[in-house]
């Protein structure tokens, strides 16, 4: 297909503006909403990035689809801009783990397209993730090494990683521990903010945003982006009534 030089202007216009605040409001790019021949051209040129555009109430946002999209997020920019100084990819594959969580309570299962729940509390929030690693620890080591081969997340450093927020002796164990984890959890919520994914709503209370509505309606339940990660999160859960004994020392 031909475009005129007029229209491959205007559509590098738009790309250029999403591709440098990562979003925009429809008003501002109207011809990307009106124009079938310049919202085609915008669309090829997210696409050459690895990413996909998404109109989501007033605004067009560009979502990256893969790690290797030069506007995903890299672990070195979540480490300087939200995590500790000291912190290492074992922190970062916690905040993954929390985030897919925090996910997972707000749908059935990884085939469910609709939200099932308004919001959710932090503190239950942080139960869910202490739940998931609990039954994590129910397996054995080798286990686990296999698990991190399949799904390319190191579970053993997440399982220490979370274990060692909690250093107090038993007497005022869980306290510190809720205390310790619900610090993490908020670094996490902040950063969850920072990409326009979750809102605090009150009462320690947060919600989905409209776009982490619809990046999870449309790609992050698919297997296909997600190797499976999801489907043994929600496994987790099935574990429930089984005798956990923990095979990882604190």
């Amino acid at each position: 297909m031909l475009y005129r030089q007029e229209e491959i202007l205007e559509a590098f216009k738009i790309y250029s503006t999403l591709a440098i605040d990562g979003k925009a409001y429809k008003d501002d790019i109207r011809l990307y909403i009106a124009d079938d021949s310049i919202r085609g051209l915008v669309n090829l040129f997210a696409k050459e990035v690895d990413c996909t555009l998404l109109v989501v109430g007033d605004f067009v946002y560009m979502i990256p689809l893969v790690t290797s999209s030069p506007f995903h997020v890299s672990n070195e920019t979540i480490k300087q801009k939200h995590l500790p100084s000291r912190a290492v990819n074992a922190d970062i594959y916690m905040m993954y783990i929390a985030i897919i969580i925090l996910f997972g309570e707000f749908y059935d299962s990884y085939q469910t397209t609709e939200a099932t729940r308004d919001f959710i509390k932090m503190e239950d929030w942080l139960n869910s993730v202490n739940d998931k690693i609990l039954f994590l620890k129910g397996y054995d080591e080798e286990d686990l090494m296999a698990l991190e081969q399949k799904y390319e997340y190191n579970w053993i450093s997440i399982i220490e990683k979370w274990d060692a927020l909690d250093d107090i002796k038993e007497n005022v164990q869980q306290n510190a521990r809720t205390i310790s984890r619900m610090s993490f959890m908020n670094v996490v919520k902040r950063f969850l903010e920072e990409q326009e994914l979750v809102e605090e709503i009150g009462n320690e209370e947060i919600q989905l945003t409209e776009k982490a509505k619809a990046i999870i309606q449309r790609y992050y339940m698919e297997l296909e982006y997600n190797r499976g990660i999801l489907e043994f999160i929600y496994s987790l859960e099935e574990r429930k009534g089984e005798n956990i004994a923990s095979h990882i020392q604190n």
